[in-house]
């Protein structure tokens, strides 16, 4: 983190509703708190399995709440989140293990289009309910971030390369290392310790740890 400037990890996966509006909300307050916002791609799966949580929609009474709550949050922050009662079936059919190695691989050579390309999986499974998991709507994914041909084909390539494979892996078990249990995990770093965050309505919390 810069000088005096408190470092604020966000751990997401662009299958998670929550994780993008946790995302929007700290894209917009890194212009106004003292902090250095790092994004930091992870696979929900793997946070799920390794810690034998649930899918919050598997009760169906959770189920109902998560609708409105969705549909309430997304309307409060301004962010295009559409959903619906079949997304929750979406999500257990679609995995985003190829959109999270992708995002990666992106991280790894031109971090510049982390944030862009992040908001462009969440717009096109959340806003445009269309598939995020095959190569054709992943190249259409960075297209529409702004990437170049060529470099969303490099890094199409790399997804299979232990380095991505294993930076994922690195980053889903530096999650699980701060006590993460699902997504968005947001760990903000002041007084020499982490302090971790769950969800995308813990954001007043947050700013009074940092003193912001």
């Amino acid at each position: 983190a810069r000088m005096g400037r408190t470092l604020v990890e966000l751990f997401y996966d662009v299958i998670s509703p929550y994780s993008w509006l946790g995302f929007e909300v700290l894209c917009r307050y890194q212009h106004i708190w003292n902090i250095d916002l790092r994004f930091r791609p992870a696979l929900l799966a793997g946070i799920m399995q390794q810690t034998g949580n649930k899918p919050p929609a598997m009760l169906p009474k959770r189920a109902e709440y998560m609708l409105k709550d969705i549909k309430r949050m997304a309307k409060y922050y301004q962010v295009p989140v559409h959903i619906t009662r079949d997304d929750f079936q979406r999500i257990t059919s679609t995995g985003s293990l190829g959109a999270m190695r992708f995002i990666t691989a992106i991280d790894m050579t031109n971090p510049q289009y982390l944030e862009p390309l992040s908001r462009e999986f969440w717009m096109r499974f959340w806003s445009q309910h269309e598939d995020i998991s095959k190569p054709e709507d992943i190249l259409a994914v960075a297209r529409q971030a702004g990437l170049s041909e060529e470099l969303s084909q490099k890094a199409l390539e790399m997804i299979s390369s232990p380095t991505v494979k294993d930076r994922l892996k690195e980053t889903t078990a530096e999650a699980l290392k701060y006590g993460a249990f699902g997504m968005p995990a947001v760990v903000a770093h002041c007084d020499g310790e982490p302090h971790l965050f769950f969800g995308s309505d813990r954001l007043e919390l947050l700013g009074s740890v940092i003193g912001e």
